[in-house]
């Protein structure tokens, strides 16, 4: 089969795109935009509203991305649009604290038991940067411990792939990323519990720590195995390192309580992100106080951030995560996310398409595979082409998925039957064009 990019989409989109391209690498701020994996022209957004957003030629699309994550509540959410515009006329930022960063810190404490102390910084990469070098400070080790195919962000440190051997350590996946910079990190299999007792037998007293996503998104929705992550928490244990889940994207998107609620495991430090700046910057990280005390001005590990805790994406954090507290909202938000997967699962059945799909909470995952995958190894398996052409039919249609085989898709409260119905719809049509 040979994938075929052409997506309708007007001279508007187009020349912004040329435009983009003179002036910013690529056209684009971050890289998944510029549609390289799937082909074809990116869709600038011009507005959003509940489970939909508009590009630059009013096209509406139905969103499976709610920004990666972050739009949980929907778009536009007159409460959190409400508490920013409060914000906002009081002053953009200051320099200094304020009780809303009180009432942040407060509230992810009370729905995160294992977080008795937080720090807010204002991105992901920077929570989960900042959680490592707490770790190797708190513990006076340096090597890490993280997993193929989970993201943690651009640091240097976290930009690794596999060594060639069962324990070698990690090689930068980046240009500019010295190989000084990962000689400490060790890069083992998603859900190999084998490999992971293995590395603690032979380097356990060197680990500052491990660091995993509980439920991979940047691979595409892979779930953790219970096994493998207590057994994580064991070996952390034993060995006196600490145990990171980095919860950006799977923290309060999974569960109220994140996904280390699901799985009953008490992590010792938490990276969390996107839902909590409610689609402003806003991330954090956070655990156990005597590993927190470490953290300047009471210890020697240094952090610091002129924005961290803006009180404009403050404000935006805190309304989004009261709304997500209301009653019922995670079962009605689960609900139509299983919906979601069993109809597409559906629909390529009756295409005698080979698919599967999964959903956890308001993650969902799309894969061209007979079998969900629980592990990178299978997740690069699937027919990355057929997913190509399926983006670019449901595109066309005004679904807008994740343009890339290896991302996880997000649905909204908002996302009602209507939506889910006419997304299915869709996509009987999208399957019956790679039968």
């Amino acid at each position: 089969m040979t994938a075929q990019h052409s997506s309708t989409t007007g001279n508007t989109n187009v020349s912004l795109f040329a435009r983009a391209q003179r002036t910013t690498p690529g056209g684009v701020n971050s890289p998944v935009r510029a549609f390289r994996s799937v082909g074809g022209t990116p869709r600038f957004i011009t507005r959003a509203q509940g489970p939909y957003f508009w590009d630059a030629e009013e096209q509406r699309y139905i969103d499976y991305i709610g920004s990666w994550g972050p739009a949980i509540v929907g778009h536009a959410h007159p409460q959190v649009i409400q508490a920013v515009q409060e914000a906002a006329a009081r002053g953009l930022s200051f320099g200094a604290p304020t009780e809303g960063e009180i009432l942040m810190a407060e509230e992810i404490c009370k729905l995160v038991p294992s977080i008795e102390q937080v720090r807010l910084v204002s991105s992901g990469t920077e929570a989960t940067m900042s959680a490592l070098r707490l770790a190797r400070g708190a513990t006076k080790r340096d090597k890490i411990v993280k997993f193929e195919g989970c993201y943690h962000g651009h640091a240097d440190s976290l930009l690794v792939k596999a060594g060639s051997g069962l324990l070698t350590f990690g090689n930068p996946t980046s240009s500019g990323v010295p190989e000084d910079f990962v000689k400490h990190t060790l890069v083992l299999d998603y859900n190999n519990t084998q490999q992971l007792e293995e590395a603690f037998k032979t380097a356990g007293d060197e680990i500052a720590c491990v660091i995993v996503e509980p439920v991979a998104g940047n691979m595409n929705l892979v779930r953790a195995t219970p096994e493998f992550l207590h057994t994580m928490r064991r070996l952390c244990t034993q060995y006196g390192s600490i145990l990171i889940f980095d919860e950006v994207m799977s923290g309060f998107r999974v569960a109220l309580g994140g996904a280390q609620s699901l799985y009953g495991i008490e992590p010792d430090l938490t990276a969390l992100g996107k839902v909590i700046g409610g689609g402003l910057p806003v991330a954090a990280f956070g655990g156990r106080t005597d590993i927190m005390q470490h953290l300047a001005p009471l210890g020697g590990v240094y952090q610091a951030g002129t924005l961290s805790g803006n009180p404009v994406a403050v404000a935006a954090g805190l309304t989004t995560l009261k709304i997500i507290q209301e009653p019922d909202f995670y079962s009605h938000l689960s609900a139509q996310t299983r919906k979601l997967a069993d109809g597409l699962c559906a629909a390529a059945k009756a295409a005698n398409v080979t698919f599967s799909a999964d959903a956890l909470g308001g993650m969902f995952g799309l894969y061209f595979a007979p079998a969900v995958p629980t592990s990178y190894a299978e997740v690069m398996q699937g027919d990355k082409e057929r997913f190509n052409v399926f983006f670019h039919a449901m595109l066309d249609a005004g679904v807008y998925l994740a343009p890339s085989a290896f991302e996880a898709g997000f649905v909204s409260a908002q996302h009602d039957d209507a939506v889910i119905a006419a997304t299915i719809n869709a996509a009987h049509a999208a399957f019956a064009t790679i039968a």
